[in-house]
């Protein structure tokens, strides 16, 4: 698995368009994991601004007030968020559809989320598109907007359009996005970040019997670092053939279960160098290697520096805003 140290990736600039009564809910869940990709990776993969319409603070639905960075009509970048919650129909006035309107000619991809898609359907710039929308509204929305493909899925992307139907779905979408951009093996350590073991999903359907094989396997990893199982014992307690569960493991995270347990390994080592004083080969041992050395080469390999370095500071966590 070639390191991602190695590899220069552009970070994806996102804006997001608040309006008073706006789920705080569903802004941690989409913007917490794109700060967990970042400080995973270390690497500023992805980067945020809040924005209002006129730049003036607004409100959450539980009261959380949050001051913008800038409004919107000064914004661009890679990607306009358009997130109201509550009350989201006091926003279809020709002020909120003109400056969407003017957004879409400065961001490459609208997403709308939990009932943003009401507004970019409103704005006309779901017309052609397959889309959803938080399920309460999903009838009213299809009688609305008949120009629109309305769906009942958790979440859609729909060429440069994406629309997403709550906060829990939210979650799902942005490990999706993460695991389609930067690799699913990133994706499933936001996951296990977040307490949550299942691999990213497509749309949030129930696992199928592969799907839940791989969770079942990447468990048993977790579960067994620092004294590794082989690849077909884990696959045994798994429910499947060592081939079977290869087979599997590459079609849902393009990798081997070689280098998932590799890799599930030296993020442990990473956390302890960094956030502990214990020697090196102590942790060595800790993430199932016979000596420090071993471990030394392995952690090169993947982070790009040897596990000492990175203690000195070799490389400091990415930044998340801009």
């Amino acid at each position: 698995m070639q390191s991602s140290s190695k590899i220069r990736i552009p970070t994806q600039t996102m804006d997001f368009l608040l309006f008073d009564e706006f789920s705080n809910h569903c802004l941690a869940n989409t913007v917490e994991p794109l700060r967990a990709a970042n400080t995973l990776s270390r690497r500023a993969l992805y980067a945020w601004r809040f924005l209002t319409l006129d730049g003036a603070p607004v409100h959450s639905s539980s009261g959380l007030q949050v001051s913008p960075h800038d409004r919107l009509d000064r914004g661009r970048g890679s990607m306009l968020v358009v997130m109201p919650s509550y009350g989201f129909r006091t926003y279809e006035g020709w002020r909120t559809l003109r400056a969407l309107t003017a957004a879409a000619k400065r961001y490459p991809t609208l997403a709308g989320l939990d009932t943003g898609s009401w507004l970019l359907a409103r704005a006309g710039l779901l017309d052609g598109h397959r889309a959803t929308i938080h399920w309460e509204e999903l009838t009213s929305f299809a009688e609305a907007f008949p120009q629109v493909h309305t769906v009942r899925e958790r979440f859609v992307i729909d060429g440069p359009r994406i629309t997403c139907s709550g906060a829990m779905a939210a979650f799902d979408l942005v490990l999706h996005l993460v695991g389609r951009d930067h690799g699913q093996l990133l994706a499933l350590e936001v996951a296990q970040l977040f307490m949550t073991r299942d691999s990213a999903r497509s749309h949030g359907t129930p696992a199928a019997v592969g799907q839940r094989s791989v969770n079942k396997a990447v468990m048993l990893m977790q579960d067994n670092l620092e004294r590794p199982l082989t690849i077909a014992e884990i696959a045994r307690r798994a429910g499947c053939t060592q081939k079977t569960l290869e087979a599997r493991m590459l079609a849902e995270l393009d990798a081997s279960p070689q280098a998932v347990y590799r890799r599930l390994r030296l993020n442990l080592a990473r956390k302890l160098v960094t956030e502990t004083d214990q020697p090196v080969s102590e942790i060595a041992g800790r993430c199932g290697y016979e000596n420090a050395s071993a471990m030394t080469r392995a952690f090169r390999a993947e982070f790009g520096q040897p596990p000492r370095s990175l203690r000195n500071g070799g490389q400091t966590a990415a930044v998340q805003t801009r």
